[in-house]
């Protein structure tokens, strides 16, 4: 009897909770996406994907049957993505908006593996602690060559996460619009909600259908205006 009394009025799932991969808890902002879809088993894009488990915004996912494509240019990062994310796809590459070979900064925090050298200065000068500690030539290529290589026929994007440290504009004019269009888009960009008049990112999301959804300490997030 007492036990019926404290599963009617204490039920286990009150005690529940889920565990966030990501730097700033935007796997959880996903996870309240698609949380209604029972079962549901998706496909996402990571775009500068870093690390398999550290600051992932998409480890959440894979854990519950999801897959995807993960793209990092640091060399030594798709090892341990090949180990853990076997499922995956994984992309030793960069992403621009045309195909080229570029320099990549590389710290001795990967979280701040750049190609952009102006982003990465910076850093060095306004955090000590930070260093490049060598520089490497990376092959790069539009995401829509990505997408046209390496997506699943018939794949629907469901969400695609970028951060690639001061790039990130740069990879979504590199997209083909008219053929990927993910359901939801997480973009590392550093601004307050109220100067989002200021943004490059936000009108060109906008003009493609996209709507201002949530945002993080670092990540804006949109989602399709037609996805409800």
């Amino acid at each position: 009897m007492l036990k019926k009394l404290i599963a009617k009025y204490l039920p286990v799932h009150y005690f529940s909770s889920s565990r966030s991969y990501s730097q700033d808890g935007e796997d959880m902002i996903l996870k309240s996406i698609y949380e209604g879809r029972k079962d549901y088993k998706g496909f996402f894009v990571d775009v500068g994907a870093h690390h398999p488990v550290r600051y992932s915004n998409t480890l959440f996912f894979y854990k519950r049957g999801w897959r995807g494509i993960n793209i990092e240019p640091t060399p030594s990062a798709i090892k341990p993505f090949n180990l853990f994310r076997r499922r995956d796809i994984n992309l030793n590459i960069g992403v621009g908006e045309s195909r080229d070979t570029l320099t990549f900064y590389c710290f001795n925090e990967p979280a701040l593996n750049s190609f952009s050298k102006d982003v990465s200065e910076k850093i060095v000068k306004e955090r000590p602690k930070y260093k490049i500690i060598k520089e490497v030539k990376i092959d790069v290529f539009p995401l829509a060559e990505v997408f046209d290589q390496y997506l699943p026929a018939g794949t629907r994007i469901d969400f695609m996460t970028i951060d690639v440290e001061g790039l990130d504009f740069e990879v979504l004019k590199s997209n083909n619009w008219e053929k990927y269009k993910p359901e939801v888009l997480l973009v590392e960009e550093n601004i307050n909600v109220d100067e989002m008049g200021n943004s490059r990112i936000y009108p060109f999301l906008k003009e493609k259908g996209y709507v201002f959804f949530a945002k993080t300490l670092r990540t804006c997030i949109y989602r399709l205006n037609s996805a409800g």
